[in-house]
């Protein structure tokens, strides 16, 4: 007799071929949708450090016009952990992706409009204060996406593999230095300096236009987070609650897991942001180092830097999240002076080494991150808990480190403060870890039926 049943066996094999497509389809938005939106935020770091003064400040010394400009960067993180809060509260309540989308949408829209400003030769003090509001919208829509992106990622995920799938968010800010290089690299090779400064430097930020095509995919085809719907289903069928105020809930019950979540930052930010901005200019300036050239070193430490974060996310899933970001940070404790003595000598080559080995300490500790935040909080309060940490932690080192940098050589005349600053951060960034629990310990792991982070909350 023939029958034309379907053997069971090959509908949950189909089922299962078909949510590794749209996974791997997944883990590819994120990673251009995180990419480029942190090639818009980054990319204004670049100008901070080479063009604003010019632009915006033109009427103040070289060293009042760069603190100025890292003053309007340092507001993009001053607006963060404000988009974080927002993006995470109705990120908890309506879901991950509707979140994101809107944040990848502000960040598109400011980013071009901050290439259609004119300086202030042309408007005088109306364009500082227009760049420094543009600049917060940014910061607003960098907080909210971090959160969201990652989530996306890790709670759609095979649970044993949330440390290697959240590296497709942070790999971006990577990938988002590397752009932003390119594209200031490729202005200033094909025009004049004073057109650079005229009008080329306006370019890579109407590039961000590019962001939108990528909105409108993940709008239409990306679905929320399996965990998320889950917990919409609980909650309709009333066993569970979604929170009504997931921040104010996060704050009450996690407070303590959201200061050494802000602290397991601290190293990683620290060394990142000296090397993308800070650098640049201590190195043109006082040092009289080719600008392009520090670009293209800038650009090659990140590339390299992406293998190292994809392979850290990856071990962490074998071996746990705390070993990893407690090896980066005690190596970036070592590594703070001889980074600096070796970017005191203004040797392209030694230059590059310092950075490059920087870059690897601080992808030790950035790419098992994503999955760690996200298993050190509850459900239904996690986009807000791990926002919140992540966001804090732009604010309290991120922004200010370049400003910081500047500051500490223009008053002391060397780089032996910036490099305790940054031993510092190391040991923040240590300490945080060793205080938190392993959220992928070794009975979790070893457990086929073990989920990571299954102790949530407690």
């Amino acid at each position: 007799m023939t029958t034309s049943a379907v053997d069971p066996s090959r509908r949950t094999a189909t089922r299962s071929k078909a949510g590794a497509s749209a996974h791997r389809k997944l883990l590819f938005a994120g990673l251009v949708g995180s990419s480029i939106e942190w090639y818009d935020f980054f990319l204004y770091g670049t100008a901070a450090a080479l063009v604003f003064p010019h632009v915006f400040f033109p009427d103040s010394s070289p060293l009042m016009a760069t603190l100025l400009s890292f003053s309007t960067f340092w507001a993009g993180f001053v607006a963060r952990p404000l988009g974080g809060l927002i993006a995470g509260h109705y990120g908890d309540k309506f879901g991950r992706k509707p979140a994101v989308v809107v944040c990848l949408l502000l960040m598109g829209l400011a980013t071009f409009l901050i290439g259609c400003l004119p300086g202030a030769d042309a408007i005088g003090v109306a364009a500082p204060i227009l760049l420094v509001v543009l600049r917060f919208v940014q910061g607003l829509a960098c907080g909210g996406q971090w959160g969201g992106i990652v989530l996306l990622l890790t709670e759609s995920a095979d649970p044993k593999k949330r440390g290697f799938s959240g590296t497709f968010g942070q790999m971006g800010v990577s990938f988002g230095v590397v752009l932003g290089n390119i594209a200031f690299l490729s202005a200033t090779a094909a025009i004049s300096n004073d057109a650079f400064l005229a009008w080329g430097w306006r370019i890579p930020f109407l590039a961000s236009a590019v962001l939108f095509p990528v909105v409108l995919y993940i709008q239409t085809k990306v679905e929320d987070s399996p965990e998320f719907k889950e917990l919409e289903e609980k909650a309709s069928a009333g066993k569970e609650v979604v929170a009504q105020a997931p921040l104010k809930q996060a704050l009450r019950e996690h407070w303590r897991t959201i200061l050494l979540g802000c602290g397991l930052l601290a190293a990683t930010n620290a060394l990142f942001y000296i090397s993308i901005a800070g650098v640049l200019t201590y190195a043109t300036s006082e040092l009289d180092m080719n600008r392009n050239d520090l670009l293209t070193i800038s650009m090659l430490s990140c590339i390299i830097s992406v293998p190292v974060v994809a392979f850290s996310g990856w071990v962490s899933d074998r071996i746990g999240r705390r070993p990893m970001i407690i090896a980066g940070g005690i190596a970036i404790v070592l590594w703070a002076f001889p980074y600096f003595m070796l970017v005191n000598t203004a040797n392209l080559g030694l230059f590059f080494l310092a950075v490059t080995v920087g870059s690897i300490f601080q992808s030790m500790t950035y790419g098992p991150i994503a999955a760690y935040m996200g298993e050190l909080f509850a459900p239904n309060v996690r986009y807000s808990g791990a926002s919140l940490a992540y966001q804090l932690a732009a604010i309290t080192v991120s922004g200010g480190t370049p400003f910081i940098m500047t500051a500490l050589i223009a008053r002391t005349g060397t780089t032996t403060l910036v490099a305790v600053f940054v031993a510092l951060m190391g040991l923040v960034t240590v300490l945080s870890a060793w205080r938190l629990r392993e959220t992928n310990p070794a009975e979790v792991r070893n457990d086929p039926a073990a989920v990571p982070g299954a102790q949530l909350g407690r």
